[in-house]
């Protein structure tokens, strides 16, 4: 699907809502070749990257520096970082079974946050996994690593508050595109050994910010 961009936030909008239809909640992906995705700012510049992992040991790294296509509107991003990111998929030689994107899947208050939305427009499954929360409440998880609850916004089943280790804070897992809550919470777990963040998705986020 080709990425449209919005005039303003008013049509925007209307895209989520015309998207969210087309995101798919079901699928098992495996968790051998993962990528995670991630974009940070400095100034006007947005910094995109995709780390590609095999069995976590790192692959390719790709990381693109271009100018921000969209202001900061909140529940809006998709649009300020998809643009940035297509740049750097494009540069992407090794096509992953899944994308661990640093944001929403479908918790998100239009059910179509980031990892969505880049879902639908790259054809590749996607997990949303977020540090923290946009919408929904949740009964505090167990403290043990690989205990969750469910995230539930308007008495909708969005996603899950994931522990990843044993007493540290959780992060919000929800279904991006092509991949069900229940894959999405595997994948997670599987490439989550020793830190709160998958290590594609933490080995993105420390490239951002170098």
């Amino acid at each position: 699907m080709k990425f449209r961009a919005p005039a303003n936030a008013s049509e925007a909008i209307r895209i989520q809502k015309r998207l969210r239809s087309r995101v798919i909640r079901r699928g098992t992906v495996k968790s051998r070749i993962v990528a995670g995705a991630d974009v940070s700012y400095k100034g006007d510049v947005a910094r995109a990257v995709f780390v590609v992992m095999r069995d976590l040991e790192p692959v390719e790294q790709v990381v693109v520096d271009e100018s921000v296509p969209f202001p900061y509107i909140p529940g809006l991003l998709s649009f300020r970082e998809i643009p940035p990111l297509l740049s750097a998929w494009k540069k992407v030689k090794t096509v992953p079974d899944v994308i661990i994107v640093d944001g929403q899947g479908i918790a998100h208050p239009r059910r179509c946050g980031i990892a969505s939305h880049l879902g639908l427009v790259l054809g590749v499954p996607t997990i949303g996994c977020a540090k923290s929360r946009l919408c929904g409440e949740h009964d505090e998880p167990g403290e043990k690593r690989g205990s969750w609850s469910k995230l539930t916004h308007k008495g909708e089943l969005v996603g899950a508050a994931l522990r990843t280790r044993d007493g540290c804070n959780v992060v919000y897992v929800s279904t991006g595109h092509r991949v069900s809550l229940e894959s999405a919470i595997s994948v997670v777990l599987a490439c989550a050994p020793r830190y709160r963040l998958p290590e594609p998705q933490r080995l993105a986020d420390h490239l951002t910010k170098q």
